[in-house]
C-alpha cells in the first residue's frame, strides 16, 4: 500500500515536458480528377497531448479552389464517414472524410484548401500540370458542385447551406488569413471547458423488482491551457459532479429509492509520464470528493474522502487501450455513517478496456472488512455501428454486493442485471 502511494506521489510531482500537441491534417484521396468527378477530403485528427480529447467533426466544410491563373472558386463538401463526435485517447487519432465534387470551372492545376486551414492540397484537373498556384482570397459565392451540369455549369449553393458550414456566402479568406473570433467567445470558452467525467447511462432491469439505475456526470476545467504542448499545473484542475439514482419503476408511485450527489475538486493528467514511442503511459488523478443523499433524519448519509488514483495505460497497435486505475481513499467527516469503510473498503479497483469507436468493458471491485465484496461489470457497444445508426451506446450492467445506494450501503444486494443506453461508457 505504501509503495503504491509512493509511486503515485512520484508520478504526481514529476510532470515532464512531453513535446505533445494535437491538431488535424487534411489530404485528398487522389491527385487527379476532372470537373464533375467526386473526390474525398480526408481529415486525420491526432491527439498527442497529455489528456484525452473530444472532437466534433463539422457536417459540412467549404473548399477553396485556386488555379494557376489566380482565379478562385469555393464549393461545399459533406461528411461521409466516421461518427461526427469522437473521444480521442492519448497518443491516438481519428479519421474523418468529406465528399466533394470538382466544380465545372476548375481547370488545370488546382490548389485546394479547407477554408480556415492554410494547408494547400494539389489536384490536377487536366492532362498536364504546370505553372504557379496563386494564394489569393476566394471571392464569390459558394458553388454546389454536386448538382453541376457540364453544359450549364454549377448552381449557387443556398445561403443556408453555406452558413451551416460556418462560412460567408460572399467570399472567403486566403489560406494564410485567420477567420477571427467566434460569434460568442464566452460561450465557446465555457463549452470547451466542459467534458464527460464518469459514465453517463440509463439502465433498467433487476431480479427481484424492476429498477432503473441512471447516472449523469461531467467535469469543468478551471483554467484553459495556453499551450497544449506544455500545460501548467493549474491547467489540470477540475470541478467534477456526478449524480447516481436508483428508481423503483415496479411500485405504483414509482418512487426514487435513493440519489447520491457527488461534487469533487481534483487534479488530473491522462499522460503524466510517457517515453517516446512507448505504448505504455502513466496518468494520475487526485483530489477530494463529497457524497451525500440529500435526506434528513435517520435516512441521512454523508461522507468525504481524499484520494489518489495512479492510472496505468497500455495502448495496443490495433486501436484499443487497457487501463488499470486503482483509487486509494482516505475518509474524513463520516460521523453519520462511521462504519461505511467497513462495507466498501478504502480501494476501488478498476480495470477498463476500450476499443476506438468500439466495445468498452469496465470492471469495478471493492472489498470491505469481513469479506464484504462488491462487483460491478459494464459493457457498451456503439449504436452507430448497428442498424439503428444512432448516437450513444447499447449498455449492460451487472452489480452484486454492497453500496448500490448510499442509503443502503450496509445492505447486500443480490445479482442485478440491467440494460439500457449509455451516452458516455
Amino acid at each position: 500500500m505504501k509503495s503504491c502511494l509512493a509511486i503515485a506521489t512520484l508520478a504526481f510531482s514529476a510532470a515532464l515536458p512531453l513535446g505533445a500537441w494535437a491538431g488535424i491534417s487534411y489530404s485528398l484521396d487522389r491527385n487527379h480528377a476532372t470537373a464533375g468527378e467526386t473526390i474525398h477530403v480526408q481529415g486525420l485528427v491526432f491527439n498527442d497531448t497529455p489528456n484525452a480529447m473530444d472532437w466534433q467533426a463539422p457536417e459540412t466544410i467549404v473548399l477553396q479552389w485556386r488555379s494557376e491563373r489566380g482565379t478562385t472558386l469555393r464549393s461545399i463538401a459533406n461528411l461521409t464517414s466516421g461518427t461526427a463526435a469522437a473521444s480521442i485517447p492519448v497518443n491516438s487519432f481519428a479519421r474523418f472524410q468529406w465528399r466533394a465534387v470538382v466544380p465545372q470551372g476548375a481547370t488545370g492545376l488546382q490548389a485546394v484548401n479547407v477554408e480556415g486551414d492554410s494547408t494547400l492540397l494539389a489536384l490536377d484537373t487536366s492532362l498536364t500540370a504546370g505553372g504557379l498556384v496563386a494564394a489569393a482570397p476566394a471571392d464569390g459565392p459558394v458553388l454546389d458542385a454536386s448538382k453541376g451540369d457540364p453544359m450549364l455549369g454549377d448552381p449557387i449553393a443556398s445561403e443556408q447551406a453555406v452558413a451551416h458550414a460556418g462560412a460567408s456566402h460572399a467570399g472567403g479568406p486566403s489560406p494564410v488569413a485567420t477567420l477571427g473570433s467566434t460569434p460568442n467567445p464566452g460561450f465557446e470558452r465555457f463549452r470547451s471547458a466542459v467534458s464527460p467525467y464518469e459514465p453517463v447511462y440509463f439502465a433498467y432491469g433487476g431480479n427481484d423488482h424492476r429498477m432503473a439505475r441512471f447516472q449523469i456526470s461531467l467535469k469543468y476545467r478551471l483554467f484553459t491551457p495556453e499551450d497544449l504542448q506544455h500545460p501548467s499545473f493549474l491547467d489540470g484542475l477540475y470541478l467534477g459532479y456526478t449524480q447516481t439514482s436508483l428508481w423503483d419503476l415496479h411500485s405504483d408511485s414509482h418512487p426514487f429509492i435513493d440519489t447520491s450527489f457527488k461534487p469533487s475538486l481534483f487534479w488530473r493528467r491522462d499522460a503524466l509520464l510517457r517515453a517516446d514511442g512507448s505504448p505504455f503511459y502513466l496518468g494520475f488523478q487526485g483530489g477530494v470528493e463529497h457524497e451525500s443523499n440529500g435526506k434528513s433524519g435517520d435516512d441521512s448519509r454523508a461522507l468525504n474522502f481524499a484520494y489518489v488514483q495512479p492510472e496505468f495505460n497500455y495502448r495496443f497497435g490495433g486501436g484499443s487501450t487497457l487501463s488499470f486505475t486503482p483509487r486509494y481513499k482516505q475518509y474524513f467527516s463520516i460521523e453519520e455513517n462511521p462504519d461505511y469503510k467497513d462495507y466498501v473498503g478504502k480501494i476501488d479497483w478498476r480495470l477498463r478496456w476500450a476499443q476506438d469507436d468500439g466495445l468498452v468493458l469496465t470492471g469495478l471491485y471493492r472489498r470491505g472488512k469481513g469479506g464484504r465484496e462488491s462487483t460491478q461489470l459494464e459493457a457498451a457497444w456503439p449504436l452507430k455501428r448497428t442498424f439503428l445508426n444512432m448516437n450513444g451506446y447499447l449498455y449492460a450492467q451487472y452489480f452484486k454486493g454492497y453500496n448500490e445506494t448510499l442509503l443502503g450501503y450496509d445492505q447486500k444486494t443480490g445479482s442485478q442485471v440491467r440494460f439500457g443506453l449509455a451516452l458516455v461508457p
